[in-house]
């Protein structure tokens, strides 16, 4: 006969992710189980009518629920320090539902500028369209969140660190700005990840993942994922939105990902010592121009990023002297590091921002971020630190400066 069970409350953040959120079925299976599962039997017509009224809570449609995704959602949010997480079909699909199922005609959205080249798209192209003013600012600056939030506004949006050249923003302040404009802020922490900054803590209102990112971790599974504190939010605007418009995360998708949030500590603390090593390795190189890392102390908003996460993060990108033409002789040199438009992945993956991620900006849109056409982001991956810096070496000397 088993002891008594242990409280999740009291578990540190390592046995959060390895065993939060778990329930086993009568087989007493020791992995999470896989409910590969549209539908759900009733015992009763009477029982289905209960469910559908909202008079009893079970399962009823994968499409609302299911209980791989319900033990992912659970483990996120013990990770998280949410009280509800909200999964979904990939991260673009929960920016958009955090945002969509919010606002109406009329609202005001204000965002930081510097934003995943989809994100901008959603704020800055796709909303409007629904009659919503849309707002952006430079998300390092004050005063411009200030100015934008001298006006009643619904909803704030930013990342940070920002895609590609991680500017680190001040959530605190930018939350305190946003709740005085009655504001719901909502921080996409895909470059942070959980582990290293916690938006709820720091003020935000929303955070939102890509959790194909460094929660999957291997470049498996599509995933994306909103928590929140919020009741109001998850009862009278996201939970009809989510269940009437179907961004439903899989269950194979979801028991993946429960996978990888048990590694998500140790390969994140790994990621980090990489890419701490690979921006100081960079910073010594003459073909390059700048490094943008916000562990590096020469970072502008180093002190920042140290105040609210717990280290510099798995992203680096640098500026290569010479533009477009040497970031690509640079890209095609390079024989470990694959050329992928993913992140957060075990093997570290490079890629050139203008032409891919950010290239539907203007060349005016991307000068105003930094984005320069000699940039190169690099997600720094899981191999040995010297593999990687060896092989950044010879695609540098390729380029004969």
């Amino acid at each position: 006969m088993g002891g008594k069970k242990s409280d999740p409350a009291n578990w540190r953040q390592s046995t959060r992710l390895v065993r939060g959120g778990t329930e086993r079925s009568a087989f007493g299976e020791t992995s999470e189980g896989l409910f590969l599962t549209s539908g759900y039997v009733y015992e009763s017509a009477e029982e289905a009518e209960q469910a559908f009224k909202g008079e009893k809570q079970r399962y009823m449609y994968s499409r609302y629920a299911n209980p791989t995704v319900t033990m992912f959602e659970k483990r996120l949010a013990l990770l998280e320090g949410a009280e509800t997480c909200v999964s979904t079909a990939t991260g673009m699909a929960a920016v958009f539902a955090a945002l969509a199922s919010q606002l109406k005609a009329g609202d005001r959205v204000v965002s930081s500028r510097a934003l995943f080249g989809s994100c901008l798209y959603i704020i800055a192209e796709q909303l409007p369209k629904f009659g919503i003013e849309t707002v952006l600012v430079d998300g390092i600056d004050l005063e411009e969140w200030k100015a934008a939030l001298s006006t009643e506004t619904q909803c704030v949006f930013l990342e940070t660190p920002s895609n590609p050249v991680l500017e680190i923003i001040d959530i605190q302040a930018v939350s305190d700005l946003a709740h005085e404009a009655g504001a719901k802020i909502i921080v996409d922490n895909v470059f942070a990840t959980p582990i290293l900054q916690r938006p709820l803590e720091l003020g935000a209102d929303i955070v939102m993942y890509s959790a194909t990112k460094h929660i999957d971790g291997q470049g498996r599974t599509l995933g994306g994922a909103i928590l929140t504190n919020d009741t109001d939010f998850i009862e009278n605007d996201l939970t009809p939105f989510f269940r009437h418009t179907g961004p439903s995360l899989s269950p194979f998708n979801a028991w993946v990902m429960l996978k990888g949030l048990e590694t998500l500590d140790i390969r994140v603390q790994r990621h980090c010592e990489n890419a701490h090593a690979v921006a100081g390795f960079l910073s010594n190189r003459k073909e390059i121009t700048r490094v943008n890392y916000p562990g590096n102390k020469d970072h502008p908003q180093h002190d920042l990023a140290m105040a609210q996460m717990g280290d510099g993060g798995t992203m680096v990108s640098f500026d290569i002297d010479g533009g477009k033409e040497a970031a690509f002789r640079f890209l095609n040199a390079l024989g470990l590091i694959d050329i992928a438009n993913n992140l957060g992945d075990a093997k570290s993956l490079a890629t050139h921002p203008a032409t891919t991620t950010h290239q539907r900006l203007s060349p005016e849109e991307r000068a105003d971020l930094n984005i320069t056409e000699g940039l190169v982001r690099l997600s720094v991956g899981l191999e040995d630190a010297e593999d990687i810096k060896e092989d950044l070496d010879r695609a540098l000397t390729a380029l004969g400066k």
